[in-house]
């Protein structure tokens, strides 16, 4: 199965580090946190595709020195247009009849990875605190997806979408539309499959983005081993 992983962002709230590399390079306990994300994969996944566009070159020396994933790919984002843009970047490399699609500076625990890859469609949802500042996954009774809702205004804890999703082949001839900040928006192809099928949400049991340069820092004192490592 291919697994495309989003990477082609400037990473500018992690400036000034990111100015000189890109944000999935950024070392967590010297290692790359790209590095970390290919380790988590599962072990379904035998080729990675990864979307690029800010200092690219070095994603593909990264790349081409990993042990992880034998069999990688890049695909060019020329403007940042969205996750939704992103992703259909891809649109003529992928191979597979279902791909799993992360977002490239998330770390995600192997374990909940695996567990999204055993459903036919769906994505990994997390508690947060904060709702106003996420994607709000709302179920239907028998736990798929119902709706997604931006940053409602509701008391936490909530679950939020963390951008990790396992699609179906056929989310890439989906057309979609610029969303009111000028993107196209990979949640419109996730709300547009969980109303024609169940659209399964996985909760997930590790998360931690990076996000700023304090979480990067944080990340740092992390035990990330035990919940990260799946191809070691």
């Amino acid at each position: 199965m291919d697994a495309v992983i989003l990477a082609a962002g400037l990473g500018t709230r992690l400036r000034p580090y990111t100015l000189t590399t890109p944000k999935p390079l950024l070392p967590i306990k010297g290692r790359p946190i790209l590095d970390w994300t290919l380790g988590s994969l599962p072990p379904d996944v035998d080729r990675v595709i990864v979307v690029v566009n800010y200092l690219a070159e070095q994603i593909r020396s990264y790349l081409a020195s990993q042990k992880h994933v034998a069999h990688w790919a890049t695909a060019e984002q020329p403007e940042p247009r969205g996750t939704g843009d992103a992703l259909y970047a891809c649109r003529h490399l992928v191979r597979s009849d279902r791909l799993l699609v992360l977002n490239g500076d998330d770390l995600f625990g192997a374990a909940d990875l695996e567990a999204l890859c055993r459903v036919p469609a769906g994505l990994l949802a997390h508690p947060v605190d904060a709702p106003r500042q996420f994607g709000i996954v709302f179920r239907k009774p028998d736990g798929t997806l119902d709706r997604l809702v931006e940053k409602p205004n509701l008391p936490g804890p909530q679950l939020a979408n963390i951008g990790a999703y396992l699609f179906p082949r056929s989310v890439l001839d989906i057309p979609l539309r610029l969303s009111p900040r000028g993107e196209y928006e990979i949640t419109d192809a996730v709300s547009e499959l969980a109303r024609h099928g169940p659209f399964h949400v996985v909760e997930a049991r590790f998360w931690y983005p990076i996000s700023t340069v304090e979480a990067w820092q944080r990340a740092q004192d992390l035990e990330l081993g035990p919940v990260l490592e799946q191809r070691r």
